[in-house]
């Protein structure tokens, strides 16, 4: 079966097919600096066109099964998921709607901000919308606060952190990155808050760096290939060739990543950890804005897939962590979730590792994926049903 890739451009610019590793703008450069027109580019791909009734793609019942969150009793009640996004969709209410009639999840908590006039991009409208319905499909009871920027630019999307950030989130995704720039570590601090987790896409051109993903304040999320039974059972994963990773040109290494000896030198390495991102093992999504000319069913892949996926699943443990007076997880600052990400899966093949995520082993972006650490898929995508209730009880 022939497959159609696109990629989302800098907003105004045309779509790139695969193949191509640059975006107009925004180039993987290791060395590059910060310039005024620094804009983010959401990394998501689909695959083929879209269709008028849902086809295929895999479903929140084959993805929670996959990574044990159907094993879960959490939902996200009480919880804060932030999810901030350039121009956002002026059908994200109606797209959500028939994404949850479809798939038989209840009503969504749903609350939209802009923060400045709102253009539409039909791009960052398909953005939108896997952001909001993946993350209300894996935490179908949490608060979604939608934040949507008038740009793609560095200020309004910091603007939009912080706005998530003082009005309540206790997560905040970011389905979106662009080239690391010299000035990047003076932001570090806007991902340093008591109590909020910040999470970012690590890209979609294969072996390079994206900012916010390569801060060391956020949980930088890569991609793999997750092939599954009809059922949604788990028959492995490798590395994503399209997966975002490498190390920091700027940022130094943070002490959470000091004992993983595949991180050679003194810099961050990116990701942290990994979801399904291939889109041959893509999600479906809804999105009746028109991109590229066409609307309603997607399947969807890119590292835009588990920024709000782990967003979500952030969402079950500080739940659980509510209910134990326990205090919510946090980014940079008390709580660190990053330290108990890494702390939890311990050392290469120990139990501990097995037990809270899958190793991914074979596959590249350039980089290999390794037993342990590695630069295209970190640490590995979660088992929840026991990473979940680790992180709970986390101290």
């Amino acid at each position: 079966m022939n497959r159609l890739w696109h990629r989302v451009a800098t907003a105004g610019s045309a779509c790139l097919m695969a193949g191509s590793l640059t975006f107009p703008g925004m180039a993987f450069a290791s060395g590059s600096v910060h310039r005024p027109s620094w804009v983010a580019t959401p990394p998501f791909r689909v695959r083929t066109n879209a269709t008028a009734t849902y086809q295929s793609g895999y479903t929140p019942s084959q993805i929670g099964t996959a990574y044990g969150l159907t094993q879960l009793s959490y939902d996200g009640q009480g919880v804060t998921v932030a999810i901030v996004d350039a121009y956002g969709s002026p059908t994200i209410q109606n797209d959500l709607t028939v994404f949850d009639s479809q798939f038989g999840l209840p009503a969504a908590n749903l609350s939209i901000v802009k923060t400045g006039k709102i253009h539409n991009n039909s791009g960052w409208a398909l953005e939108t919308s896997l952001d909001v319905e993946w993350v209300h499909a894996l935490a179908p009871a949490a608060h979604i606060l939608l934040v949507e920027t008038p740009s793609a630019s560095t200020s309004a999307l910091i603007n939009g952190i912080n706005y998530a950030t003082t009005h309540g989130a206790q997560v905040v995704s970011n389905s979106w990155g662009g080239s690391e720039f010299s000035s990047e570590t003076s932001y570090d601090s806007t991902f340093q808050h008591a109590g909020v987790v910040y999470v970012a896409s690590a890209g979609d051109s294969g072996a390079g760096t994206e900012w916010p993903a390569v801060s060391p304040n956020v949980i930088g999320v890569g991609g793999t290939t997750l092939n599954l039974s009809t059922n949604g059972g788990y028959l492995g994963e490798s590395a994503w060739s399209g997966s975002g990773g490498g190390t920091s040109t700027y940022e130094s290494r943070p002490a959470y990543q000091n004992n993983w000896v595949n991180i050679v030198g003194s810099q961050r390495g990116v990701p942290d950890i990994a979801w399904d991102a291939n889109p041959n093992t893509g999600v479906a999504i809804y999105d009746s804005t028109k991109y590229q000319g066409q609307s309603g069913w997607w399947v969807v892949g890119g590292t835009s897939v588990g920024a709000p996926s782990w967003s979500a699943l952030i969402a079950l443990a500080d739940q659980g962590r509510a209910a134990n007076s326990s205090g919510f997880l946090s980014s940079g600052s008390t709580l660190n979730v990053l330290t108990d990400l890494y702390s939890l899966a311990g050392t290469t093949g120990s139990t501990g590792y097995s037990t809270n995520f899958h190793d991914i082993t074979s596959g590249s972006n350039g980089n290999p994926a390794l037993p342990g650490y590695d630069l295209v898929t970190g640490i590995g995508t979660p088992q929840a049903n026991n990473l979940v209730p680790n992180l709970i009880t986390a101290p």
